[in-house]
């Protein structure tokens, strides 16, 4: 029989240079902060700085960085482990990010971020959600490179037998699925902040945000392989009981907005050229003039 599944076999190794080795993933997760960079600046580019915008950044990487690897660390395993190799912790080159605690670390570092440029919580919020979505495709994409969080058998002509894992049997490409959901997710919360004319009520795009993609998460780990062996006697795996939290924080969030007001949109400047000195003097004047003659001399009175 004629095997029509996609074989995958690529290196998650992308180049070395002597003892250093670079991986598709880390190249992959740049390319997450960088092309969500450049979504943000084209967002706000008339509310907020590139400066500003590059400090964000900064605030960014490290909250996901430091969010997801301790996630991993307390949530997949147990916590004698760390207990007796706590250097484990910091050990990213080891792999072991988690999605759940990526969300926590960036949830503190734009609270540190709103406090710095005297910003409302939720107006950051509501603002860098939108752009995660840019983040989200590139990480996935990585998870496919290191051929990793894929998904149960399937006999749709999709599958993906994943060789360097010694699969002989196609799997649902998961990680492929959640990329495009991630880039879907990022055309609908721009629609709808772009429709609200940049502008949209306090806790609404951050509620749409949660419900979308920890809503997604959710229905998708019921095709997915368990990442841990303690999951396989679960009802629902880690990843979904980690999911209900921001699921009713997004419904919780929408109950808010419908509540709040529209902000008042911001007026645009004036763009009428401003004359020059010498007319503008001239012209006050010749105001000056017209008023003088339009007032006539009082008449005496005859006593």
């Amino acid at each position: 029989m004629l095997d029509l599944f996609i074989h995958w076999n690529v290196s998650p190794e992308a180049f070395s240079i002597g003892s250093l080795t670079v991986r598709w993933y880390g190249i992959l997760y740049a390319c997450a902060f960088l092309a969500s960079s450049w979504a943000f600046k084209e967002l706000l580019k008339k509310e907020m700085s590139a400066e500003t915008v590059n400090q964000l950044l900064v605030y960014m990487i490290l909250g996901t960085v430091i969010g997801a690897r301790i996630g991993d660390c307390f949530f997949y395993h147990p916590l004698d482990d760390y207990l007796q190799n706590p250097f484990e912790i910091i050990a990213i080159w080891h792999g072991g990010l988690s999605s759940h605690g990526g969300a926590c670390g960036i949830l503190i570092a734009l609270y540190l971020f709103s406090r710095k440029i005297n910003k409302p919580y939720i107006w950051v919020l509501d603002r860098v959600v939108v752009v995660i979505g840019v983040a989200g495709f590139f990480i996935r994409m990585g998870n496919l490179v290191n051929s990793e969080i894929y998904g149960i058998q399937t006999s749709l002509p999709w599958g993906i037998i994943f060789d360097r894992n010694h699969e002989t049997l196609p799997k649902h490409p998961t990680q492929i699925y959640e990329a495009l959901y991630y880039a879907f997710t990022w055309l609908v919360l721009r629609g709808v902040f772009r429709k609200c004319k940049n502008q949209p009520k306090p806790f609404l795009i951050f509620g749409l945000f949660l419900i979308m993609v920890f809503g997604f998460r959710f229905c998708i780990e019921f095709i997915k392989n368990p990442q841990e062996d303690f999951e396989e006697s679960m009802l629902f795996n880690m990843g979904q009981w980690l999911s209900v939290p921001f699921i009713l924080m997004g419904v919780a969030s929408l109950i808010i907005s419908s509540r709040q007001k529209q902000p008042e949109p911001v007026k645009k400047p004036d763009n009428t050229p401003l004359k020059n000195v010498s007319s503008v003097h001239s012209d006050m004047k010749s105001t000056h003039t017209q008023q003088q003659n339009s007032i006539k001399p009082l008449k005496k009175k005859k006593r």
